[in-house]
């Protein structure tokens, strides 16, 4: 928990930057869209308030409702929201938050000295998008209550009650005139209330769901903070030593904490954070971390004759091959950078984690021998293995989209090039594979036909996957490289689609293909390259008449089409497809490879820290997980042909 702020904090310590004006009609600008990401943002936002003030010292349990017509409900107790009349505004310093964009305890006054929030627009943004809020404080003595509507006050705000505690609730509903989805994923706000309370060490958030049918509750405080965190990460994986590493160091207005452990696996997890929020694309934290790490193991090796040498000096994806970090970062003056203010531009901050690694990883590693030991023989298994992918390398790799190197045999290539229109279908088999290279038109859409089962990439190091003669063709086809090499701007398509049969083993195929895609080429899933193609499972025919359906459901509601058409005893000559090579080539065009009539699902990466655990799940060496995983899920497996 931070040392509580001494300084004083009321109506004066809230300052007014700008008008709230234009949310309602440019959402997107404020909380990113009105799907289903900025619906959740509107909770982040005023949770972020609380955490606020967990940061501050005061707040100590977060409570998080979900009710009945997707009603949110937040509270804290932390001292609640100032009350009093604002200096400059002439109204309730509640009424300001609410409705005054830009305006908190966050820009230049004393009530915090670390804030979460990014733009300060949490409140009055979560007013205007909402249907109707209401607001309640507790100040110690006084309940003060105000009700909005699509952001313009009801009346003044005024006391309703006497309290004997401090605090604030928070309870709205979102605008169905704003937001496309209205419905509230409880296992996505799960996910971030947990990140929040392994990042606020000693913090209860509490998440209830009320809605019919749906009641769940989950109470989530880690007194080991992001030691916790990693220890989640990993609980499916092989650590290679029991103890989390951590460690923190404090420099006037800065504070860094980093957790790390190695396991089996063969690929990195480095999760960074700024006062709470999440640095998906990094920042002088990530690069602080990542450069003394490699040093310090290098230095070590060395010393102690581990690294020889004639050997050649590990690299930065050497020493992190297997290794779980969490970094978090609190600072009061973050500067954030990017396009989604996700990435730290703090360049002082590069040398407190130096200075923090420099000091107790290496006093770790000469404390414990045996687990520097086990670090550096697997950094050094991780580079003969790269220096044997560099080699298979040249042989496979495609120096640019327009050279004229050689391309897989079976690969049926398209005409236009570059990724505007064009498209590769990867397709299980080769009867689908000539169907499909009949059926679709040879200006933008290319045909790459698999056979058999490819490598498990999830038990592999690179070097096996240049080796592999399944993997291979879909590396030289796609033209940008593995791994590191990896480059999007090489790729010769824009849309990969996976295109395998409707059973086991096209769902096997997919699960190895997009494991394949998300260990070793994610920036085409982050980027939204990747689809999976939707062929239909029944044919219906009726005389001349003929459609298809996708699902069962789909099925079902069209054979009660049928019956209210031609009556109960309606004869319909019904075709399940069990593989794609039943279609002839004008099926599969129409069905599933016309733009103008095919259903794709796009492959999208909202979580990397749940995708990497489902893939570790489903395709790592452990059994048991795989198992729990299987018997939590069975029951909502449908269309399961075995």
């Amino acid at each position: 928990m931070e040392e509580k702020t001494t300084k004083i904090y009321d109506e004066s310590q809230i300052q007014v930057l700008e008008g709230l004006e234009a949310v309602r009609k440019r959402p997107g600008m404020y909380i990113g869209s009105t799907g289903e990401n900025g619906l959740h943002h509107l909770v982040y936002e005023i949770v972020d308030n609380s955490i606020d003030e967990a940061l501050a010292g005061y707040c100590t349990h977060i409570e998080v409702e979900i009710g009945e017509d997707n009603i949110i409900t937040v509270t804290d107790n932390g001292r609640g929201i100032p009350t009093g009349i604002h200096p400059t505004q002439g109204i309730s310093t509640v009424e300001v938050v609410h409705t005054v964009l830009h305006a908190g305890g966050k820009f230049g006054g004393d009530g915090y000295k670390v804030s979460g929030g990014l733009h300060g627009v949490g409140a009055s943004v979560v007013n205007a998008l909402s249907q109707w809020l209401e607001v309640w404080v507790h100040d110690g003595k006084n309940v003060h209550y105000q009700r909005y509507e699509r952001g313009t006050p009801d009346a003044p705000l005024k006391i309703v009650g006497v309290t004997d505690h401090t605090g604030t609730v928070t309870k709205f509903k979102p605008d169905p005139e704003i937001f496309d989805v209205l419905e509230f994923d409880y296992e996505v706000l799960l996910r971030r209330m947990r990140e929040q309370a392994f990042l606020n060490r000693g913090v209860r958030i509490t998440l209830t769901d009320l809605r019919g049918g749906e009641e769940r509750k989950e109470s989530l405080m880690y007194e080991g903070g992001i030691i916790s965190f990693v220890e989640y990460i990993n609980r499916n994986k092989e650590a290679l030593h029991p103890q989390v590493i951590y460690f923190e160091n404090q420099k006037e207005n800065m504070n860094v904490e980093v957790a790390m452990q190695y396991n089996s696996d063969y690929n990195e997890i480095i999760v960074s954070f700024a006062n709470n929020i999440h640095t998906t694309e990094g920042g002088y934290h990530e690069t602080g971390f990542k450069n003394a790490l490699t040093k310090i193991i290098n230095d070590y090796g060395k010393k102690y004759n581990l690294i020889k040498d004639g050997d050649k000096k590990l690299s930065g994806e050497d020493v992190r091959e297997g290794l779980t970090a969490v970094i978090s970062v609190k600072l009061s003056e973050a500067q954030f950078e990017g396009q989604t203010k996700t990435k730290l531009g703090n360049i002082e901050v590069r040398s407190l984690v130096e200075n923090a690694m420099n000091e107790t990883l290496t006093n770790y590693l000469e404390e414990n021998p045996s687990v520097a030991r086990l670090i550096i023989d697997k950094a050094m298994t991780a580079n003969r293995a790269r220096e044997a992918a560099r080699k298979a390398r040249e042989l496979t790799r495609r120096k640019n989209s327009l050279e004229n190197t050689t391309l897989p045999g079976k690969l049926a290539d398209c005409i236009e090039n570059g990724v505007e229109r064009t498209e590769i279908y990867i397709v299980e088999g080769d009867s689908a594979g000539g169907s499909a290279k009949q059926g679709r038109d040879r200006n933008f859409q290319a045909i790459l036909p698999l056979w058999g089962k490819m490598l498990n990439v999830e038990k592999s190091r690179i070097d096996k996957v240049y080796g592999n003669d399944k993997l291979t063709p879909v590396i030289t086809a796609l033209g940008a490289g593995i791994g590191e090499e990896f480059d999007i701007t090489k790729l010769r398509y824009g849309k990969v689609i996976i295109m395998a049969d409707a059973d086991v083993d096209g769902s096997h195929i997919r699960t190895l293909l997009l494991t394949f895609f998300f260990r070793f080429m994610r920036p085409l899933v982050e980027e939204g390259h990747v689809y999976l193609a939707q062929p239909p499972l029944f044919k219906n025919k009726k005389g001349k008449e003929e459609s298809y359906t996708y699902t069962e459901e789909e099925q079902e509601r069209a054979m009660r089409d049928f019956r209210e058409r031609y009556g109960d005893d309606v004869k319909i000559d019904i075709q399940r497809y069990k593989g794609l090579g039943e279609m002839n080539p004008e099926q599969l065009w129409e069905t599933t490879m016309n733009p103008e009539t095919r259903s794709m699902i796009k492959v999208t990466l909202e979580d990397a820290i749940a995708a990497d655990n489902i893939f570790t799940i489903l395709m790592g060496d452990k059994v048991e997980p795989r198992r729990e995983f299987i018997e939590m899920n069975a029951k909502d497996v449908v269309n399961l042909d075995i």
